[in-house]
């Protein structure tokens, strides 16, 4: 009974250490990011020089009361929106998310818009938003990325 036990807590301990160090890689903000508020600046991806929206579509989603935290990424045909919804307002997600989509295409009609809550996406985003702000990767690499998460976006749903 007691080995029992005994190996029970160091396989415990084994396994925190290393969810521990399976994270060395990510920076401090995409540690933090499902904790607490981080408001990554939104993210361009394309190559053409002109005037982004992001930083409109932003502002726009986080004027809803329920929304505390939201990273943009603007890729070549359409936009991403990754968001944190409010602890109290967790039972409302599908109404808010059906208003978010309302009012961004209402205000952005010739955009294309993929809104998600869900915390791997907006973790993914942000992750994305660094590598590109630190140019740890290329543009290609980049609209691949962006890609990807669009398409884990679509598997959620």
């Amino acid at each position: 009974m007691k080995n029992s036990l005994l190996i029970k807590t160091w396989l415990l301990i084994i396994v925190l250490i290393m969810m521990g160090c399976s994270h060395e890689h990510d920076s401090k903000e995409s540690r933090l990011a499902l904790m607490k508020t981080t408001q990554p600046a939104p993210v361009k991806i394309r190559d053409q020089q002109e005037r982004s929206i992001s930083e409109q579509v932003k502002n726009e989603v986080l004027q809803n009361k329920a929304i505390y935290d939201a990273a943009v990424i603007e890729g070549d045909k359409r936009i991403l929106v990754a968001y944190k919804v409010k602890h109290f307002y967790r039972f409302k997600m599908k109404r808010i998310e059906k208003n978010l989509q309302k009012q961004l295409k209402h205000h952005f009609p010739k955009k294309k818009f993929i809104v998600s809550s869900d915390y791997k996406i907006f973790l993914e985003s942000v992750r994305l938003k660094e590598a590109i702000s630190d140019r740890t990767i290329s543009q290609k690499e980049a609209k691949k990325r962006f890609n990807e998460i669009i398409k884990l976006t679509e598997e959620l749903t």
